[in-house]
């Protein structure tokens, strides 16, 4: 991978035409995260010049989050099915469909291995008939936790799952959740921007947490 700090017009690092396991595992430490138009069969690994986080401790939780979490209506858990977490992510809407699609079979299958060798986790939101309605997925390294993607099928399901990993993270001492990007839906969750050089010095503490 080309040095991160070099100057650059954009949030592009470089392009490929592979993606592997090993790839991955190379970049993900070092805040580059594929983008990968797997109908097009190239890949834009990326590196935002700023981050979108969200910092454990500084996790929002609204009323009516907690009116939610309060009525115990949904079980949540990690890593307990990771697979059908990312299926869900690439599927929900007909997400898969849409031009420029990133997250197909390839890319999938590259994660399922990530998680098999333990850089891939999951947070998983059942309802009562135990259905699963919500989610997350991302990379694990030392304390941070790189976002990769969520999804609900239940009002709120996404950010019952985030306020868990949050609440999961903070009890360990755990640095960021990076975002990568700002959404509105990530702002109302406590979201904020830092430098690159911030996320980089942040993201050297290696001691892992536990899963």
């Amino acid at each position: 991978m080309p040095d991160p700090l070099l100057p650059r017009r954009d949030d592009t690092l470089a392009f490929s035409q592979d993606l592997t396991a090993e790839r991955m595992i190379e970049a993900y430490p070092q805040g580059i995260f594929p983008y990968y138009a797997f109908k097009d069969k190239f890949v834009r690994w990326c590196a935002p010049r700023e981050r979108y986080v969200i910092f454990p401790d500084e996790i929002h939780i609204s009323h009516s989050m907690r009116n939610i979490m309060n009525r115990n209506i949904y079980r949540v858990t990690i890593n307990e099915n990771f697979e059908e977490v990312i299926w869900a992510c690439a599927k929900v809407d007909g997400r898969i469909f849409e031009d420029g699609a990133w997250l197909g079979p390839e890319l999938i299958k590259i994660w399922i291995e990530l998680h098999r060798r333990g850089y891939a986790k999951s947070v998983e939101v059942w309802n009562e008939d135990n259905e699963l309605v919500g989610g997350l997925y991302g990379f694990a390294h030392g304390g941070c936790f790189m976002g990769d993607s969520m999804f609900s099928k239940e009002k709120d399901t996404s950010k019952l799952a985030l306020i868990t990993l949050a609440k999961h993270m903070q009890a360990q001492g755990g640095k960021f959740i990076d975002c990568q990007y700002y959404t509105g839906h990530l702002a109302t969750m406590g979201g904020r921007t830092i430098s690159y050089k911030s996320f980089l010095e942040m993201a050297e503490d290696t001691t892992p947490l536990n899963w």
